[in-house]
């Protein structure tokens, strides 16, 4: 009787035997067997005693463990964290990936999976929600992994048992709600994305795990719009609030608004919603709308002047606007005298008779 590995295992490891007991008979790999084989009251089982390191015990059991069919995905990714831990022998994500016969994306989602909290854990084991979403879950921080577990869910209306039921809903319902409420996009964001001394305890955007243009193994499926996102709402918010302080103490003139009604908390000197006026750039539709404050404009009302934008643009990008200019009026004047020349000529009644 014989027992194999996958066909992966056979060409990195060679040909296993069914059972690996070390010299204190302790089982390694083959424990399921030696449980059949009791309770088969078999007299004997094929064994094969090796001589093995503490972390080569390890390594064997857990990758016999990994390849198992009916394996849970948290076992599975306990397994594949315990080996990349290892210190002897040291994995990489690609080089385990390529021992157990699975893409590094594969990998690096399944690790994934042991940063999980307690609440979304427990929902995955009691099979409430799939792997899918658990996956999704997982590249998040763990405040937003619970606030996000409960749009994994809808709840319906039980009818005559007067009770609600929860119904689980697709993994692409949870995507787009993590794209629309917890991804926040780089490109919009105020500060330097570059700024290591921005927030120190946060580092650079550049070098963060948390940023999805930075971990493609683990953001994978991330839509092209999302392709350079934060996935850590509090950080972007520690950076935003720095910046701002940072702009303030460079220009102490300038005046902080918030969107917030009501007084600010802890004697703080930004005005709140109810304490100024946004003036609409659009033009009011009646006289009655004129009226109105957001409307009207004051001498410290103040617009962009077209012109003085251009020059400064020009002045910055050393662009000569005066020859940009002169190539646009020759342009002009060269489809003018053309338009000129393809209209039909006519004569006015006086010229018709001297030409007569």
């Amino acid at each position: 009787m014989a027992y194999f590995y996958s066909a992966a295992e056979r060409r990195s490891s060679g040909a296993l035997w069914p059972s690996f007991a070390p010299a204190l008979i302790e089982i390694v790999a083959g424990a399921r067997r030696y449980r059949a084989a009791k309770m088969a009251e078999a007299a004997t089982v094929p064994v094969r005693i090796v001589n093995l390191t503490d972390a080569e015990a390890l390594e064997m059991a857990l990758v016999e463990n990994l390849i198992r069919a009916d394996i849970h995905p948290m076992e599975e990714a306990n397994g594949l964290r315990a080996l990349l831990m290892l210190e002897e022998p040291k994995y990489t994500i690609e080089q385990l990936a390529a021992k157990i016969g699975k893409t590094p994306s594969f990998v690096a989602s399944r690790v994934r999976l042991t940063e999980l909290v307690a609440p979304v854990v427990e929902a995955f084991y009691a099979e409430e929600i799939g792997v899918g979403h658990a996956l999704l879950l997982a590249k998040l921080q763990p405040a937003q992994q619970e606030q996000a577990l409960p749009n994994c869910f809808r709840e319906e209306w039980g009818g005559s048992t007067g009770k609600t039921k929860r119904i689980l809903l697709p993994v692409r319902h949870l995507q787009h709600w993590i794209e629309h409420n917890v991804l926040l996009l780089l490109k919009q964001a105020p500060f330097n994305k570059r700024d290591a001394q921005l927030v120190p305890a946060a580092g650079s955007c550049v070098d963060c795990p948390k940023r999805t243009g930075h971990n493609k193994l683990l953001f994978a499926d991330v839509t092209e719009s999302n392709s350079d996102a934060c996935t850590d709402p509090n950080c972007h918010a520690a950076k935003v609030e720095a910046h701002v302080h940072k702009q303030v103490a460079a220009k102490p003139e300038l005046v902080q608004i918030s969107t917030a009604y009501g007084q600010q908390k802890g004697g703080s000197a930004t005005l709140p919603r109810n304490k100024y006026v946004e003036v609409r750039p659009d033009k009011p539709t009646s006289k009655e709308e004129a009226t109105r404050p957001e409307f009207k404009t004051c001498k410290y009302t103040t617009r962009h002047n077209p012109a003085k934008v251009l020059s400064e643009a020009a002045a910055l990008y050393k662009v000569d606007t005066d020859a940009i200019a002169l190539k646009v009026k020759q342009e002009f004047a060269a489809k003018e005298k053309s338009r000129s020349e393809s209209k039909p000529c006519t004569a006015t009644k006086s010229e018709r008779k001297h030409v007569a």
